[in-house]
């Protein structure tokens, strides 16, 4: 089973976050933790998400609307690296002359080929 951290554990661990920093994030719904019968509770994926929040926030002066953009479009990336893995599983268990026929085709589809 995974690793949960409570409220205070969670603005203990990430060093630049505030108590009022995590309550506004929450409300931007731009960091999701686990409701619990004991309140929120938090995985070690939303802790390294409130690190780079925290950092984009303070480093770039990013405001409120502009992190749940920028962690949008984040979310979004991860989301496609994870279905290219899938696509090129799939490409990679196909035989070799189908594998070759993809490969010419992407190749033929590239701007400027």
């Amino acid at each position: 089973m995974s690793e949960r951290y409570t409220e205070d554990e969670t603005v203990n661990a990430v060093a630049r976050l505030t108590r009022a920093q995590l309550h506004t994030f929450i409300e931007l719904e731009i960091v999701s933790p686990i409701q619990t019968a004991q309140g929120f509770v938090y995985r070690q994926v939303d802790l390294v998400r409130l690190e780079l929040l925290c950092e984009l926030s303070e480093d770039f002066e990013l405001e409120d609307d502009a992190l749940g953009i920028m962690i949008s479009l984040i979310d979004q990336l991860h989301s496609v690296r994870g279905d290219l893995r899938t696509v090129l599983t799939a490409i990679e268990a196909e035989p070799k002359d189908v594998r070759a026929r993809i490969g010419a085709a992407l190749r033929g589809a590239r701007p400027g080929s």
